[in-house]
């Protein structure tokens, strides 16, 4: 478990700035960090969620030009629309920047040159994909074919989605843009001597107990086989520049540039408060979160870099990695349509229902998960809405019917209370012991077990009919309600503060302290807010609607 009095940097991985979010993209990675992000703070760390748009590479160049566009104009675009759709959703960033930043195109050039000092790099004469119809090299991600390592068809050349390595050479090669054979041409490139990194790596990955033994094992795997030299630059115009005199029209590839803006753009956040960026990165714990896609970027490439350095920024102390969101039990793809974007989901319900959900169902695992709008719907219904909406509003409503909305004075506090006291103080503990160790759907579950238990007491102890037990039964049922107001604020942000309203509590309660939440705090003779439904069920409508969007039966 981290020192919780140690300060916190979590990064999420980068959204590329070529087109919307999709529930993808946040059941993996965005999702998991804030809710993480938020209980840090509520555990009195300083922690900081920090982001940014990954903004260079060929398609932002043709999509650009298709546009009207500069690149520049259309990074812009997608970093402010990006950031709207992650605001919508309650991702809370502490910054959000960019990779064509200048602070990380200087840093990414600091770093090069570093490695290139202390012979790490050095240059070779390729052969490169080069397609005549398009007259241009083929950078990476124009290049599919099959993986040489699984068989996969129709992978890119820098990456197989499938088995998650990274192709030597791909098999059957074809242009992405035009769909012909490429040809192969000479050109000069930079490498990064990956395997100088071999042994440091693997000591790395041993003593680190915080990363997952899984990932961990098939990563020292490939090790074991023998790690490749990386093409570190690209023949292109849009990316970050060599700082070479002889390396003109070169830049550096997206890899190589876009996760040192962890780095990068920390440091400027830091310093822009009048504090020492890199002495905050060392003496913080850092959490990289990540879809298992890029393990082999975050597990080799990025350590390797800094090691390179010197490790003048400290390696990551944790690498929170997940499985892919599947949609309707079919892979998600973007370039066949099967997706739903993040603003589009947000027009049809609450973001919190969203948040519920993928909070419930993505496990701390690479297994793949599935969103089903069924599934979805029943969730919501049944268990957001049946257990934590019907008891918050049972206990506030009740109080404002037979107390005129004071909080009763309790008697004596008899055994069930005491159960209650102990069921309260053992959730905070457990559900925070579970966030801290990225257990986010165990979390949960035990804050559902906690509401379930309070809706029975409020059952068994009938406050409408026990007269002379009812104001105790009712100052223990509004200070269940903030205990789970403040439990269940990491991961629905904009309900918990629509509780905390009608408790008509001071301040906010994403300012809480989480200990807090095992005291009984609200006082007898407070009066509540305006009590009013916090949730509304979802019609089965709704849900045929949203399914025929997608073509579902």
């Amino acid at each position: 478990m981290p020192e919780s009095s140690k300060s916190a940097i979590i990064t999420s991985a980068l959204p590329y700035a070529n087109g919307e979010i999709h529930l993808g993209h946040i059941a993996s990675t965005y999702l998991p960090a804030d809710i993480f992000t938020r209980f840090s703070r509520l555990n009195g760390r300083e922690a900081y969620h920090i982001c940014a748009s990954d903004d260079f590479g060929t398609p932002i160049l043709i999509k650009a030009e298709k546009e009207g566009k500069t690149p520049e104009e259309y990074v812009a675009l997608w970093n402010r629309r990006d950031y709207d759709d992650f605001a919508a959703l309650g991702i809370s960033f502490d910054f959000f920047y960019r990779t064509s930043s200048p602070e990380n195109v200087g840093f990414v050039q600091y770093v090069f040159t570093k490695l290139r000092e202390n012979g790490h790099t050095y240059e070779h004469d390729i052969v490169q994909f080069y397609c005549e119809f398009d007259d241009k090299f083929l950078p990476d991600r124009y290049v599919v074919g099959r993986c040489p390592f699984c068989g996969a068809e129709n992978q890119y050349s820098d990456l197989c989605e499938k088995c998650g390595r990274v192709p030597d050479e791909i098999l059957d090669p074809k242009c992405a843009i035009c769909g012909r054979p490429p040809v192969k041409k000479h050109s000069t490139h930079y490498f990064f001597k990956l395997s100088n990194f071999s042994d440091k790596l693997k000591s790395w990955l041993l003593s680190n107990q915080n990363l997952q033994p899984d990932v961990k094992n098939y990563v020292i795997n490939w090790i074991d086989e023998g790690l490749q030299e990386w093409d570190i630059t690209r023949d292109l115009s849009w990316g970050v520049p060599i700082p070479l005199p002889d390396a003109k029209g070169k830049v550096f590839y997206g890899w190589f540039d876009n996760h040192l803006c962890y780095i990068s753009t920390m440091t400027k956040f830091m310093e822009d408060k009048g504090r020492d960026g890199k002495k905050f990165w060392n003496e913080s714990e850092i959490y990289h979160f990540i879809g298992k896609d890029i393990v082999y970027h975050h597990y080799l490439f990025l350590p390797a870099m800094r090691l390179g350095i010197n490790e003048e920024y400290k390696l990551p102390d944790w690498i929170p990695t997940r499985g892919h969101l599947m949609l309707q039990n079919q892979k998600i793809s973007k370039s066949r349509n099967w997706y739903i974007g993040l603003k589009q989901f947000l027009e049809a319900f609450p973001a919190d229902y969203l948040r519920f959900y993928m909070a419930s169902i993505v496990t701390y695992s690479q297994d793949d998960l599935n969103f089903d709008f069924d599934s979805f719907a029943e969730k919501i219904n049944n268990e957001l809405i049946a257990n934590v909406g019907n008891f918050v509003n049972r206990a506030l409503s009740f109080t404002q019917k037979a107390y005129s909305g004071k909080v009763p004075e309790p008697g004596e506090l008899g055994g069930d209370e005491r159960i209650a006291k102990g069921m309260i103080e053992s959730a905070v503990r457990d559900v925070g012991e579970l966030l801290s160790a990225n257990e986010t759907d165990k979390a949960l579950k035990k804050i559902m077990e906690l509401s379930t238990y309070f809706n029975q007491y409020f059952q068994k102890k009938k406050p409408w009919s026990e007269k002379e037990t009812a104001g105790t039964t009712l100052y223990v049922a509004v200070n269940a309600a903030r205990t789970l107001a403040i439990l269940l604020e990491p991961f629905i942000p904009f309900s918990c503060e629509k509780i905390w309203a009608q408790l008509n509590l001071q301040g906010s309660v994403h300012g809480q302290s989480w200990q807090s939440a095992a005291e009984f705090a609200v006082p007898a003779g407070h009066q509540l807010g305006k009590v009013e439904p916090i949730f509304k069920k979802i019609e089965a409508k709704e849900i045929e609607q949203q399914k025929a969007k997608l073509g579902v039966k």
